[in-house]
């Protein structure tokens, strides 16, 4: 069983900074992608920022030259560094792994592997 296990969240005010980091990669055999998804209060999950084993990243527009995605593949570490927060920004944080499948990798589709979510509350 994979178990994703995210850390590094809490309460800030606007404008300050936090990174989030996620452990526990290494078991997932054939990963091909990995990403950060994030749930505000009474809203469904969105992805925010996602990159590939081979450091390919995306984001979404909100956090865009807000936030940095990251990974070190020796250590199997998923990173998200998120510079100058708003209110906005609170919500859930998941990280999620994709896994190569026929040599194609799914990162279109939803993820199928989870963590358990670390919570960021950013105040004004």
């Amino acid at each position: 069983q994979v178990h994703l296990v995210e850390s590094g969240g809490g309460s800030v005010q606007a404008g300050e900074s936090l990174k989030l980091s996620c452990a526990g990669a290494g078991y997932i055999r054939n990963r091909c992608g990995m990403a950060w998804y994030r749930q505000a209060p009474g809203k469904g999950r969105d992805r925010v920022s996602s990159i590939t084993t081979n450091g390919a990243t995306k984001y979404e527009d909100s956090v865009k030259g807000r936030f940095t995605i990251s990974q070190d593949l020796k250590n199997d570490t998923l990173y998200l560094q998120m510079n100058s927060l708003q209110t906005e920004d609170t919500a859930v944080y998941y990280c999620v792994a994709w896994q190569r499948r026929s040599g194609f990798c799914p990162m279109g589709s939803e993820p199928t592997i989870w963590g358990q979510g670390t919570q960021v509350t950013v105040s004004s």
